[in-house]
């Protein structure tokens, strides 16, 4: 008798800011054992924690401090443990992020600055494609013209993280371009993000979070 391997559990991040609704359905379809908490055991036990994040940086920030996330994050990535951001939740792992002249820490846990897009049309909303490296894991499957959601008006332009040690894999860093290039996804160790949103991107989004499910 074959025995089915369990659904990997997965911990959508509930700290105020983020479609976490859509995320748990995205997440679930793909299926993944989803839970919605802000509950630090269960978040930090879970096989995989989903970082979500709408609306402005500092807030967000604020939001995911309060609720303790950033120690959480801090502490999963320490341990080797998968954490994946989207959309903001991606923007509040760089080192800051800047709004009307305002500048606010970040996570830090890569260097650059999240700043207003360089585009005529902003905020960069509906689909587009990316630009991925060939040996990306998390697009694998993934033809060079699938298309992605986006809804946002601030972004990384500059990838500034350089690897010195031979014996640890470079970040694989993909692009979009709307007016400028600018960080659509990245895939740096335990630690995945993309700009835009997989829940909202069909079969695609499905697809990529299936390869991030069965990376955990």
């Amino acid at each position: 008798m074959e025995l089915s391997t369990p659904a990997k559990r997965v911990v959508v991040f509930d700290y105020g800011f983020g479609n976490v609704r859509s995320a748990e359905r995205a997440l679930a379809r793909v299926g993944a054992d989803v839970e919605i908490t802000r509950d630090y055991d269960k978040a930090m036990n879970a096989d995989g924690l989903l970082v979500p994040g709408v609306g402005a940086f500092a807030a967000c920030m604020k939001g995911l401090t309060e609720a303790r996330g950033d120690w959480i994050v801090d502490r999963r990535l320490s341990g080797g443990r998968p954490v994946m951001g989207i959309c903001v939740g991606m923007q509040i792992l760089f080192a800051r992020g800047i709004e009307h002249g305002v500048e606010t820490e970040g996570l830090d846990e890569w260097p650059g600055s999240v700043e207003p897009l360089q585009a005529d049309i902003v905020p960069h909303m509906g689909w587009n494609t990316v630009d991925a490296p060939s040996d990306s894991q998390l697009f694998a499957g993934l033809d060079a013209g699938a298309r992605f959601y986006f809804v946002h008006s601030y972004a990384v332009h500059d990838w500034n993280l350089e690897t010195h040690n031979p014996t640890m894999r470079a970040p694989r860093v993909t692009w979009s371009t709307h007016g400028k290039p600018f960080v659509a996804a990245v895939e740096n160790g335990a630690l995945w993000a993309t700009q835009f949103h997989p829940e909202k991107s069909g079969d695609a989004g499905a697809q990529l979070l299936t390869n991030w499910i069965g990376t955990l």
